[in-house]
């Protein structure tokens, strides 16, 4: 992945050439650069990072100290490989900077803590009684927390919170507009939990963050342009990443993909048409001949493993022609060069995955879909809490040296200029 995509690819956003006059302002650039490669490719050399950059050797070695002192990365002698001459330090990213991640669902509620480089250390999943209330989210989200003491006390930075919402979500101040499934409308979530938990919060859409994680840790690495869609409790979302960039629309809400039409006679939507996708591809139809009425994603495969019947084939080939139908759809709309299929969606692929992409090899237009992978997310039930967790590093990430470093039990400060 060069630079240039990576920027692209991950909002950071360029500089005006008149910023680049300052020292300052170029020294923190590039420690977000150094600090972004890290946390999305991993332990690199120094040697790899100037390559990988086009600074010099001296300047590599000043960003990377200084990055040290403020323990956002370290250093380890790298493995002996048989060269002559003294192997380049890796420069690891400080999985102990992290983030809490929150996922609230129909069925559950999933917090998560998540350290840069996208290191999952705890995951915990609440299983709700009835789909939960903001109210009910931000009350079981606060006790999660209050219980991962130990594991918070473990971290040295704990940047703030991401929240991966199944809905839509204003990005700018984390309010819900509409999560139809959770029956949430016009909801301060962003503004509870802030109050709750006294870090900084920030939310989006879960399909859009998934699609996101896929891209930087996944199944989607390397892809320019790919349709990621996310089956859940909730529904299906998706994201689009279009010429290495997010597909977002004028008000931040692109990517409804769970909408597109996929039968003139379907199932009523909750959006008020009827045949979406959204309607007709769903869990709970495939859980009814599993003889369940929920599961998370390892429950549901193993109980598709456990108990096979003629009933769930039928059903699982119904959804497979169904959503064949709307990846169709989007070949010919986005073009891409992967379709990515995570929750059970990925379940249902891996079980006739011949069947899907032959469907959309054959249906598109001009023979496009021939050319496209289609792929199952790779993540698993960590995807929305990675994604989540990218909210919550954004401002690190920009400004490295601009945030202060509390401990895990203080909300971030920005530091004051001088």
């Amino acid at each position: 992945m060069t630079v240039s995509r990576l920027t692209k690819l991950h909002g950071v956003q360029g500089t005006h050439p008149k910023a680049l006059q300052t020292p300052d302002t170029i020294r923190r650039n590039n420690l977000s650069l150094i600090l972004g490669l890290l946390h999305r490719e991993g332990p690199q050399s120094r040697a790899h990072l100037t390559k990988r950059t086009g600074l010099n050797r001296s300047t590599i070695s000043a960003l990377v100290a200084e990055l040290g002192e403020l323990r956002l990365a370290y250093e380890t002698e790298s493995p002996a490989i048989g060269r002559v001459g003294r192997p380049s330090p890796l420069v690891h990213p400080n999985e102990k900077i992290a983030a809490l991640a929150i996922n609230p669902d129909v069925d559950a509620v999933t917090v998560g803590l998540v350290g840069l480089g996208g290191r999952v250390h705890r995951r915990i999943r609440y299983e709700a009684a009835t789909q939960p209330s903001v109210r009910e989210t931000v009350s079981i989200s606060r006790a999660i927390i209050e219980g991962m003491q130990a594991e918070l006390e473990a971290m040295e930075r704990i940047t703030g919170v991401g929240v991966a919402v199944p809905g839509l979500v204003r990005s700018d101040d984390g309010q819900v507009l509409l999560a139809p499934h959770l029956q949430w409308t016009n909801e301060p979530l962003s503004a509870s939990l802030e109050q709750a938990l006294g870090r900084p919060v920030h939310a989006g859409n879960d399909a859009t963050l998934g699609s996101l994680a896929e891209s930087i840790y996944g199944a989607a690495v390397g892809y320019s342009d790919a349709v990621y869609l996310n089956g859940s409790a909730s529904g299906i979302g998706g994201g689009v990443i279009s010429g290495a960039r997010p597909l977002r629309g004028s008000a931040g809400f692109a990517g409804e993909l769970g909408h597109t039409l996929v039968r003139t006679d379907g199932e009523k939507c909750h959006c008020g048409r009827s045949g979406c996708l959204d309607a007709e591809v769903r869990l709970e139809r495939l859980l009814v001949p599993l003889g369940l009425v929920r599961a998370d994603q390892a429950e549901l495969e193993r109980a598709i493993a456990e108990r096979p019947s003629r009933e769930l084939q039928e059903e699982v080939e119904r959804q497979i022609d169904l959503l064949a139908v709307a990846l169709t759809n989007f070949v010919n709309t986005f073009n891409p060069e992967i379709i990515v299929l995570g929750g059970f969606l990925g379940s249902i692929f891996d079980l006739d995955p011949e069947r899907l992409v032959a469907a959309v090899a054959k249906e598109t237009i001009g023979g496009l879909g021939a050319g496209v992978k289609i792929k199952r997310a790779v993540l698993g039930s960590e995807l929305l809490l990675v994604g989540a967790a990218e909210l919550a590093f954004a401002q690190l990430l920009s400004d490295p040296a601009g945030v202060v470093a509390p401990g895990p039990h203080q909300p971030e400060e920005r530091r004051t200029a001088e």
